[in-house]
């Protein structure tokens, strides 16, 4: 993704159309069925990372997460509580999907719930334009359908059953039988739009990503696209179908409008319309693997019929595996974020998953990996850096940073390094690919730990102090170590949107927020220029940013 937003594909001709001002991220919105678990956290992790990267170049961001509170499912897992739906819901947001936004240091802007009237009203004004437009007929549908996907399965879509469901057919994503329905539905004429969404990824191959994703998108269209059943009338837990309340709206027909409707999408109110014209449309919408064809597929389907804008990107990241599977609570691997923050801190959480993993990739967690990152990477790589310097200044400055000298080859050489570092993760930030924005970053906490150990400024200080056991202003050690110190400065604004409590604890070590401002504020393009920190800084120690722990398993 470039720094300001590309045109967007336009929804009516092929040609592009200008999007909003903002930078707009999303989440998917998660299912209420249950409580967040680790693969949850993953993804909005990654949009927070992103989001906070784009707030740090100062631009105008909106990041939208929420939940997805209607369908089969969710009525199915309120009555076996024995509760309604709307309870379940209400219950379940309250007591555990907005706290763990807190838990994982989530800065998104809103909210949304698919129960709340700003949702609803919206979406039964998308639904009727469509109808309006004779973009939806009335028919039958008979087929295999996934509770757990709230989609119709296709044949070929499905594998066989073995041991206990032997002799069934399975939804490959949940692994459990899928049931038979037929019923009496409404359909959206999708079918009408293969050519064009073909024509889509061609042009806009930046559409769907990654690579791999999008290839599996137009595999897929290019076999043929059906009519899409779009209401379910056996149940009535749903947005009711505005011209006939016996039948409710197919929960991902609902759910893929939050996007639109949470930024003010068909509000009469003239703030919201605005926003709507200031977001609109999406930058970048993550999604997992699993519900990449809804958004690569039904969803520019839906904004083509109604004739609105495309967004820019949909990037379907990779699965978090434990053992070997994909996290899910049926199958008792999920893992409950908390259970890893309580341990380990937030940061980590954040910078592990979002460093051991490949972005677009599936990635395997283990506890094992986890604590081996933290000790070598956090606590004794960045943690014991930003520790050393701050003690040497300390010891050797009296907490005061001091006036450099003229800078040799080995501070060009590092400052080099740092200036290479903000470019890469820029770059690499523009492409969703935050496990090597990390990497880039990381090159400079590698290359001031030798910088250090090669300039040993603690046995240069033996040779420079003077009777009185002072040190000079403008000699070798001082510009070692504010050398050192404007490497740090710089890392505290590369890794704040990665890293927060740590930055900003870095921030205020470094005593930077008196002469530069907070560090929110801070231009990442302009943080590898070293010569930022005036002499005369003060200079604290502090707690340290990643004390060393006790083995969770122990």
């Amino acid at each position: 993704m470039p720094d300001a937003p590309t045109p967007a594909p336009s929804a009516t001709s092929g040609e592009t159309e200008t999007p909003g001002s903002a930078f707009y991220l999303t989440t998917p919105i998660y299912y209420v069925n249950d409580a967040p678990h680790i693969g949850h956290a993953y993804t909005t992790v990654a949009a927070d990372v992103i989001t906070r990267w784009h707030r740090q170049r100062q631009e105008d961001v909106w990041f939208l997460t929420g939940t997805d509170e209607h369908g089969q499912k969710v009525l199915r897992t309120a009555e076996a509580n024995g509760v309604s739906p709307q309870e379940w819901a209400d219950s379940l947001v309250e007591a555990e999907w907005e706290p763990v936004l807190a838990t994982i240091d989530a800065t998104n802007d809103d909210f949304i719930r698919t129960t709340q009237e700003r949702h609803t009203s919206r979406v039964q004004q998308f639904i009727q334009d469509l109808h309006d437009r004779g973009e939806i007929y009335a028919g039958s549908y008979e087929g295999p359908y996934c509770v757990g996907c709230e989609e119709y399965k296709l044949p070929g879509d499905l594998i066989d059953g073995t041991g206990e469901y032997e002799g069934e057919k399975l939804c490959p994503v949940h692994g459990r039988p899928v049931e038979m329905l037929a019923e009496q539905n409404y359909f959206f004429r999708m079918s009408a739009y293969a050519e064009r969404l073909l024509a889509l990824y061609e042009e806009h191959p930046e559409f769907v990503q990654p690579a791999s994703a999008r290839n599996e998108v137009i595999g897929f269209v290019k076999q043929g696209l059906q009519d899409l059943s779009i209401s379910r009338s056996t149940f009535n837990w749903g947005v009711p179908i505005p011209w006939d309340s016996k039948h409710v709206l197919y929960v991902w027909f609902d759910a893929l409008l939050n996007y639109m409707t949470a930024v003010g999408y068909g509000s009469d109110d003239p703030q919201a319309q605005a926003k709507f014209a200031r977001t609109w449309p999406a930058d970048v919408h993550l999604v997992g693997k699993d519900i990449l064809r809804f958004h690569a597929v039904i969803w520019p389907a839906m904004l083509m019929a109604a004739g609105l804008p495309l967004p820019t990107t949909v990037f379907a990241h990779g699965w978090l595996l434990v053992g070997g599977e994909k996290m899910s609570k049926s199958k008792l691997t999920g893992i409950a974020p908390s259970q890893i923050t309580d341990h380990f801190g937030s940061d980590a959480f954040r910078y592990y998953f979002m460093r051991a993993i490949a972005f677009g990739q599936d990635g395997s967690f283990s506890w094992e990996d986890i604590s081996s990152r933290y000790t070598a990477e956090l606590a004794n790589g960045f943690g014991n850096l930003a520790s050393r310097v701050a003690a040497m200044i300390g010891k050797n400055f009296g907490g005061s940073l001091p006036e450099a000298g003229p800078a040799t080859d080995a501070e060009r050489a590092l400052e080099a390094v740092a200036a290479k570092a903000v470019a890469d993760a820029e770059a690499a930030i523009d492409r969703i690919a935050i496990h090597e924005a990390i990497n880039a970053v990381w090159t400079l906490v590698d290359a001031t730990n030798v910088y250090l150990t090669e300039q040993e400024p603690w046995k240069v200080v033996k040779t420079e102090k003077d009777a009185d056991g002072a040190l000079p202003q403008g000699g070798r050690v001082a510009t070692v170590l504010v050398t050192a110190a404007e490497a740090l400065r710089c890392l505290a604004v590369l890794l704040h949107p990665v890293m927060p409590q740590a930055a900003q604890k870095l921030w205020d070590s470094l005593g930077a927020e008196v002469p530069l401002g907070q560090l929110a504020a801070q231009h990442i393009d302009g943080a590898g220029i070293f010569g930022a920190l005036p002499a005369g800084t003060t200079v604290t120690k502090g707690e340290s940013l990643f004390p060393r722990l006790e083995d969770p398993a122990s």
